[in-house]
């Protein structure tokens, strides 16, 4: 099954930076649009495998941040 994402994309200094707007964290960059695209596409796979890893227990806890 395929997922539809927004790649949300910049240039910094001649490289296409990168992150997919719907998963936080998930974020790469490449030379080119389409090697940016390969890239995220892989970085998603990475992550999400990590998520599903059972060895790996994530934890959270709301903080404050001055504004």
């Amino acid at each position: 099954m395929k997922t539809k994402f927004t790649l949300e994309y910049w240039q910094d200094e001649g490289w296409f930076i990168g992150r997919l707007r719907e998963v936080p964290g998930v974020f790469s960059q490449g030379e080119t649009l389409r090697q940016l695209e390969t890239n995220i596409r892989d970085a998603y796979n990475l992550v999400m495998k990590e998520q599903a890893s059972p060895r790996r227990r994530v934890h959270s806890k709301p903080i404050l941040v001055p504004a």
